[in-house]
């Protein structure tokens, strides 16, 4: 299995940053992106809906083989990783416990560490950052603020904008209230606007990047069952490069624009696509 691909997908474009994470780490492997993108956002659907469409996307990537899969959504990974693990006999890696444990790793050392979370409306009120948080250390303080504007903004690359900053400072008002000494980034866009978010909080305000998080949990599982790719890649390898696929459901060529902002790059295999449930799948 070790020289198989390993499965990302996300609701839509965000994804794409966990991608780049995954990718920067791990340059022997491969990756098959599937995005969403005819049915995002996903964080206004029911628990049910978003069960639902992460069976499919995964059982999607999985007929494809595929060695493991990560959930670069923050709504799947907050809402459906059980049922997804249920569904596929492959290891699943989400973005949420990884970006919650390194938030706690950078913090270990103070007495009462004082941790920020900003995500979108629907990952903040499932408090899914918070559990994870709390699993991993009992003294850590939390303080959430939603910030579902950062979306847009990111993918129309307003990254530089006075309106970037303006919305920033008034999304980020209480969190700086708050004064933490980790913020994590519980969006997968929010990277994107890492340098509005880092000068609106503060230069010693650690912000974590839950995609960078779950890129070196995804390493150590890989090493821990001996799943790596043990080719070894000739030279440095480019993003979106012949070697990773990128499936979508929907605005392909959209897709593409939004990944030459994110990446510097479009995907060199980029295809539409129908994802259906496992039955259609078998017919």
């Amino acid at each position: 299995m070790s020289s198989l691909p390993i499965g990302i997908f996300d609701s839509g474009v965000g994804g794409l940053t966990v991608y780049r994470a995954l990718h920067n780490r791990l340059p022997n492997e491969h990756f098959i992106y599937l995005g969403d993108t005819a049915r995002v956002p996903y964080g206004t659907k029911s628990l049910a809906t978003v069960e639902r469409y992460a069976i499919e996307n995964s059982q999607f990537l999985a007929s494809l083989g595929i060695k493991m899969l990560v959930v670069a959504c923050n709504t799947a990974s907050a809402l459906a990783l059980p049922k997804i693990r249920e569904k596929i006999g492959i290891d699943v890696v989400g973005v949420i416990g990884p970006g919650g444990r390194k938030a706690v790793e950078l913090t270990r050392d103070l007495p009462k560490p004082r941790i920020g979370v900003i995500a979108t409306d629907a990952t903040v009120e499932s408090n899914a950052y918070v559990n994870a948080i709390k699993r991993a250390s009992e003294k850590a303080q939390v303080f959430q603020a939603a910030c579902p504007l950062f979306v847009p903004l990111a993918e129309e690359n307003w990254t530089n904008e006075p309106e970037a900053f303006s919305i920033a400072a008034k999304y980020l008002s209480k969190m700086n209230d708050f004064r933490p000494d980790a913020l994590v980034l519980g969006c997968t866009h929010y990277p994107i606007l890492r340098d509005v978010i880092g000068r609106t909080i503060g230069e010693n305000v650690k912000l974590i990047d839950s995609g960078e998080a779950t890129a070196e949990e995804v390493e150590k599982l890989l090493a821990e069952k001996h799943l790596g790719n043990g080719n070894s890649v000739t030279g440095k390898r480019q993003l979106c490069d012949d070697l990773d696929h990128f499936y979508v459901t929907d605005a392909a060529d959209r897709f593409a624009r939004v990944a030459e902002r994110f990446l510097g790059t479009q995907p060199s295999k980029l295809e539409a696509i129908e994802v259906y449930g496992a039955d259609e799948l078998k017919k």
